[in-house]
């Protein structure tokens, strides 16, 4: 009843075209959601997204789910989910990944999933992490356990968004570490995150987690900037 009634006053509407929502349809309506550009890197191993860590980082997967284009629908879901609080975006993005990546031989022994930090500034600024929801909808739908504990990020920085990879590595070098026990020896973590664009932040990540011996890593992200 006061669902309806919410309803009524602020009926929900279509976070990509702007237009309401028919009652079946939940955050996006169904034509945005077949226009999103989707990167099918799930389907090759030697995809785009390994290709970004190629001489950098070893990993065992990496992949993404969307092309994330400047005013597109996938910058329109990301923004609301990172800066307007909307972390229902989130579950609903892992939701629609989960299908494929459930799928994918690599990730069947991974041991944790650990969702890329924000600095306890920036965090108490936004008031949540945007990667969490994702983060935990994942851990529920692989079975695997979501340890948001492991990885911390030790430098405050400023949005990467303008620089290039030579200025965001700099920015972000040494910016993670990790705290860990004989219990996350030789296990395999899948680090979450919103968008790949040059790599930078979560090659840091993984230098932290190579810290620990034996550590095996993959990358999974929500969407990849073109």
């Amino acid at each position: 009843m006061l669902k309806s009634v919410i309803n009524l006053f602020f009926p929900p509407i279509c976070t990509g075209c702007k237009n309401l929502l028919l009652p079946n349809e939940k955050i996006i309506c169904t034509i945005c959601r077949h226009e999103i550009p989707l990167t099918n890197h799930h389907l090759l191993h030697e995809n785009e997204a390994m290709g970004k860590f190629y001489g950098r980082i070893d990993l065992q997967h990496a992949s993404t789910l969307f092309y994330f284009h400047k005013k597109g629908i996938v910058q329109e879901l990301i923004h609301n989910l990172k800066y307007r609080g909307h972390e229902e975006i989130g579950v609903l993005i892992a939701e629609w990944y989960l299908v494929d990546l459930k799928k994918i031989t690599a990730l069947k022994d991974a041991d944790y999933i650990i969702p890329v930090p924000l600095h306890p500034k920036k965090l108490k600024s936004r008031g949540y992490n945007q990667v969490h929801s994702f983060a935990q909808t994942l851990s529920k739908g692989l079975q695997i356990e979501c340890n948001e504990k492991l990885l911390f990020r030790t430098k405050y920085t400023k949005t990467q968004s303008k620089k290039n990879l030579l200025g965001r590595s700099d920015a972000i070098q040494d910016a993670f570490d990790v705290v860990y026990s004989d219990r996350e020896h030789h296990k395999h973590f899948l680090l979450v995150d919103d968008v790949l664009t040059t790599g930078a932040t979560l090659e840091s990540c993984c230098r932290a987690l190579q810290k620990i011996p034996g550590a095996k890593i993959s990358i999974v992200c929500m969407a990849m900037a073109q």
